[in-house]
């Protein structure tokens, strides 16, 4: 793998300040410093107040200070859902049903990607995810993970890491259904035993199931047993479409599908990631909501091909559900800003629909940026580290400038950030205690390069894998 593509990270000095901004903590009473400062000492956040208070604390002349001029702090953004092996795919399934999205157009391309086509497909995609805030995500599972690992670490990004795991089902090009559950269990404790707590503690190594039409019963329980024996998390998408349900029925003999079997069995547990859930009727989200189970919602990739999930009243119930972007060729736009804007319109659409009465609070902006952050945090199980900003855990800051035309005028803050934001808003991002974008340049990674090598690969690839995309008009 090419590390041509590679910059010098700029580390902070021991403690560095950042004062005469609006500090959005996040924090468990949503505290916000209107003239506000934080400290940094290495990778951690040292301490938090008003900028008077900090700043009469700290006269070492060694201390790097930094004036914000108004500019708003964040935590970093967590995308609970992104599929990064996906990213040189961007286009090749738009306007298809699931099943031909993924029989015809995807599953042909990740069966040809090779370890270097899922580095700079990964590189191309952490780049858009830095330029929308985000400094963690939750992979959804490709097949080289290595590749991705690789790119992760010169990224400079947090990530938990997942290989898509399938041995049997309809469709599976051949690569993939010669693999026996043994074989698919066995590769995911060696990339466990590789990558897992590797890039200064930046990644963790998950388990995961692509979905439960291509898992055998023995896959789901190994799986679920041996998430609980290495400590880790489970990547899983859950009742996306009513075909699934259907199918579920059918094949497990029970009375709705995914979520009820998945119940029967005992693998709804605390540690799974539950992707898009958006067919699961009342008893369902009575059984996330006891086994703790966290749901990744996905407002854009749901519009284009799954439907409505039930996100209000998951919440109602104590489900946790958190924000992604899912794959390129189901989205699109890797920009959680978008999915914060869309989450809360649809989900507010989506109730008047359902109640024939309109709700302006469903998913107000507050439950949103919490979506995106501190709920992001607990989804990846990384709570007690990243997603808000407090005294103690990592620095993983969004720096968002507030005077342009497409916020400005401010008059409430966490209104203005999920309504008004935009990704050309984010300036500069942090992740664990250094800056991986400073002034909208990201310093990790030449970004020109990776663009060139992202087309030349894309192409390459899909010759390989024979993948024609219809042309929808003539071109001349």
């Amino acid at each position: 793998m090419d590390s041509s593509t590679t910059k010098t990270t700029n580390n902070f000095s021991q403690i560095t300040i950042f004062y005469n901004g609006m500090i959005v903590t996040m924090d468990s009473e949503l505290r916000v410093f209107e003239n506000g400062a934080i400290v940094i000492e290495d990778d951690k956040i040292k301490e938090i107040g008003k900028s008077d208070d900090v700043m009469q604390r700290y006269h070492d002349s060694s201390i790097s200070l930094h004036n914000l001029n108004g500019q708003f702090l964040l935590p970093g953004f967590v995308n609970t859902h992104v599929h990064t092996s996906q990213q040189l795919g961007r286009g090749i399934a738009d306007d298809v049903d699931l099943i031909t999205w993924l029989h015809r157009r995807i599953w042909p391309y990740e069966s040809h990607m090779t370890e270097e086509d899922s580095f700079v497909s990964t590189l191309l995609c952490g780049i858009e995810l830095i330029h929308s805030g985000v400094t963690c995500f939750a992979e959804a599972g490709g097949q080289h993970v290595t590749g991705m690992a690789t790119a992760v670490e010169l990224l400079g990004l947090r990530a938990c890491l997942t290989k898509s795991i399938m041995d049997s089902g309809e469709g599976l090009p051949a690569p993939w259904s010669a693999q026996t559950t043994d074989q698919c269990i066995q590769s995911q404790k060696e990339l466990y035993a590789k990558h897992n707590d590797t890039a200064e503690g930046r990644i963790r190594i998950w388990l995961g199931i692509r979905q439960i039409l291509n898992s055998t019963d023995r896959l789901l329980l190994e799986t679920r047993d041996l998430a609980k024996l290495l400590k880790t998390g489970i990547h899983m998408h859950v009742a996306e479409i009513p075909y699934e349900n259907e199918v579920v029925i059918d094949t497990r003999k029970v009375d709705h599908g995914t979520v009820t079997f998945l119940e029967k069995i005992k693998f709804l547990q605390s540690n799974l990631l539950a992707a898009h859930s958006v067919w699961v009727n009342d008893d369902e989200i009575g059984y996330l909501s006891r086994a703790g189970v966290k749901v990744s919602h996905c407002p854009a990739a749901a519009m284009r091909m799954l439907g409505f999930a039930p996100v209000k009243k998951m919440m109602n119930a104590g489900v946790c559900v958190s924000l992604g972007t899912d794959g390129a060729p189901s989205n699109n736009r890797m920009s959680i800003v978008d999915e914060m804007y869309l989450a809360s319109l649809i989900n507010k659409g989506h109730e008047a629909f359902v109640t024939g009465t309109t709700d302006p609070m469903a998913l107000s902006a507050e439950i949103i940026l919490r979506m995106a952050t501190i709920d992001g945090a607990k989804t990846v199980l990384w709570d007690n580290e990243i997603g808000s900003l407090e005294v103690g855990k990592k620095a993983d800051i969004v720096f968002v400038d507030p005077c342009s035309w497409t916020m400005a005028p401010v008059h409430d803050s966490i209104s203005s950030l999920v309504y008004s934001m935009r990704t050309e808003n984010i300036v500069s991002v942090i992740c664990n205690g250094k800056w991986i974008m400073k002034d909208k340049k990201i310093l990790t990674v030449d970004e020109d390069e990776i663009i060139l090598q992202a087309k030349t690969a894309s192409k390459v690839l899909l010759e390989r894998a024979g993948i024609i995309i219809p042309k929808r008009m003539q071109m001349i």
